[in-house]
């Protein structure tokens, strides 16, 4: 039990820190690349902060636990929107871009609606994991090609504007042929240590949490859906809050949004193909139907922050984290369900 304790606390602290670095690398990767932060938010850092998400998820399908994985996904989203972006709102606010209301909130509120679907009967088969698994490519490739539309865009208006003369190019063009291929590979050994630490350290608290977790005698569903979902969730909430705490707000949106379709895409689709899903009817009755709730109230709340132009801020904040204080009552209420 007291090898559990130090998991826990050894992988915290590791947390932490790798956070720091993995975020460092990933903005020095969008600069030198000239890459919009959002996007690297959704690809690299929602990829990244998914990774032990999809490790715990293999490991439960291959062990014979899918309906771990089932639990840890969907636990996992509504962590990330409730806890994880409330969180980090109440810190530092951010500003909701038109491209994330028209573009990447749909295609959030589709795939939601699709996993709450694919489950209307209660199993996840293989032919559904290679479906997700198909869409996660398909969305993938849309959010590159978008956002690097928009980033050009961006980039020639403000050419056109005036905002950056030609000198100062020519300068920045000067800079960048002498310090582009150190400060990459510096940045891509920040992001790589950064990530690897981050996997390493939320696996040694889930390690440990699942051990305490087990000695007090929670169901697997239980476990699933708040110690593991909490604990794989970290690097998304040290990195989210690290990115806003740098300034980064796009990065630290793009990272819950990215996270999220990784979660229902790749974890799930992942943990099917290895093994068919058999879920509890109170899954769909609870906990896919608060993950669409909180998917639906993140989207009206950052529409209402875009209309009257005003940040995604500490209201906002404050209601998801009382989203995720009664989503919590509830699961305690129906635990042995």
């Amino acid at each position: 039990m007291w090898l559990a304790v130090i998991a826990v606390l050894v992988g915290l602290a590791i947390l932490v820190w790798s956070a720091d670095v993995f975020i460092d690398g990933a903005t020095a990767l969008a600069k030198k690349l000239s890459v919009p932060s959002f996007l690297i938010g959704v690809i690299i850092l929602g990829l990244g902060t998914s990774a032990p998400e999809m490790v715990v998820s293999v490991l439960a399908a291959l062990e014979g636990s899918p309906e771990l994985a089932l639990g840890n996904a969907y636990g996992s989203n509504i962590i990330n929107i409730a806890l994880v972006l409330g969180a980090t709102v109440l810190i530092s606010p951010v500003i909701i871009h038109k491209g994330i209301v028209k573009r990447d909130l749909p295609i959030l509120v589709g795939i939601t609606a699709l996993a709450a679907w694919q489950l209307r009967d209660g199993l996840l088969s293989f032919t559904d994991g290679l479906g997700l698994l198909a869409l996660l490519v398909v969305v993938l490739a849309i959010q590159i090609v978008m956002s690097l539309r928009e980033g050009r865009s961006k980039h020639v208006d403000a050419i056109s504007n005036g905002t950056i003369l030609d000198s100062q190019l020519l300068a920045n063009e000067m800079v960048e042929s002498d310090e582009t291929e150190p400060s990459l590979l510096r940045g891509l050994g920040a992001l790589f240590v950064g990530l690897l630490m981050l996997v390493v350290s939320s696996r040694a608290i889930v390690w440990g949490a699942v051990e305490l977790a087990t000695f007090w005698g929670l169901s697997e569903l239980i476990i699933g859906l708040t110690i593991v979902a909490v604990g794989t969730s970290l690097p998304e909430l040290v990195a989210s809050l690290s990115a806003a705490r740098k300034g980064e707000h796009d990065m630290a949106l793009g990272n819950i949004i990215g996270s999220n379709i990784f979660n229902t895409l790749a974890v799930v689709g992942l943990a099917a193909l290895i093994a068919p899903i058999t879920a509890n009817p109170i899954i769909l009755a609870r906990d896919v139907m608060a993950m669409i709730i909180i998917t639906l109230l993140l989207v009206v709340l950052c529409i209402f922050a875009f209309v009257t132009k005003r940040p995604f801020g500490r209201t906002s904040g404050a209601t998801l984290m009382l989203f995720f204080v009664g989503y919590t009552i509830w699961l305690m209420q129906t635990v042995n369900m």
